[in-house]
């Protein structure tokens, strides 16, 4: 796919979006002149950015695939970016080639992009909807057509809450969201965290995203991560360690190790049950 030279209708290209500033970032190209000077902005702040985005990446797929083990046919990524290599549906169906998944987020481009992507797809749909209207989201035509509300789904929430301010309440929204799917359902998240201070990059960041489509970005300590899972009965991330939040690289890993890097600790993860 060759660079984007023009702005397909709706999209605006004047404020970078945080769903392209990522594409950039993980070396992408449906991607404007506004998002790769934010992204260069994030750089400057945050170094490892890069080591960042591919340790969120490889907790979002290794996660889905632990719940498509563990019999989860029905999958909600919302906020789920531009279309790149191995996304929720690739690693889901290769578990599971009868799942179903559904794509959802505020930056129309995605769905314009996924629509070509998913054409050939089955089980993936992909809508233009905002995480914090749960009404729009899970009332949409598109989300009735493709999850059984009967039946246990997973919530993807990707390095999505810290786009959501304390006045929007996003504690409650999960709750809102969680209280909607059935016993057995499951929450998979992660989130940049603020108690990473070096050299002021937390304040950085908050000033680039300011002034991108998201209007804010919204970093937090660990136990506001936490209070996310509120409920829930939160799994292992890895073999031997206590059913908590851990570091972006360590969810799933071989070797934790070896996978705490130093871009990892810049935001948590958690995979969580709603009891039956």
């Amino acid at each position: 796919m060759g660079e984007i030279e023009q702005a397909p209708p709706g999209v605006d290209i004047t404020v970078p979006s945080p769903a392209r500033i990522y594409d950039y970032i993980l070396g992408g190209t449906a991607n404007y002149k506004v998002d790769r000077e934010a992204a260069e902005k994030v750089r400057q702040a945050m170094p490892d950015m890069v080591d960042t985005a591919w340790a969120n990446r490889g907790f979002l797929q290794r996660s889905v695939r632990w719940l498509a083990e563990h019999g989860v046919r029905q999958f909600i990524d919302v906020g789920a970016g531009l279309p790149t290599g191995n996304n929720t549906h690739d690693a889901v169906q290769a578990v599971a080639p009868d799942a179903r998944i559904l794509y959802a987020d505020f930056d129309p481009l995605v769905e314009m992009h996924a629509k070509v992507l998913l054409r050939d797809v089955p089980g993936t749909a992909c809508i233009t909807a905002d995480f914090r209207d749960p009404d729009a989201l899970l009332g949409h035509a598109e989300t009735r057509a493709m999850i059984d509300f009967t039946e246990p789904a997973a919530l993807l929430l990707v390095t999505v809450t810290h786009f959501v301010s304390d006045e929007d309440d996003p504690w409650g929204l999960i709750q809102e969201y969680m209280s909607r799917l059935a016993p057995g359902s499951y929450l998979a998240l992660s989130a940049v965290t603020s108690d990473r201070q070096i050299d002021g990059a937390i304040e950085d960041l908050k000033k680039v995203f300011a002034r991108s489509s998201s209007g804010g970005a919204y970093p937090r300590p660990r136990a506001e991560i936490e209070r996310f899972f509120a409920g829930l009965e939160i799994v292992q991330p890895y073999e031997g360690a206590p059913a908590e939040v851990c570091y972006l690289g360590e969810w799933g890993a071989e070797d934790p190790e070896a996978a705490d890097s130093e871009g990892s600790r810049w935001g948590y993860c958690a995979v969580a049950r709603k009891p039956a």
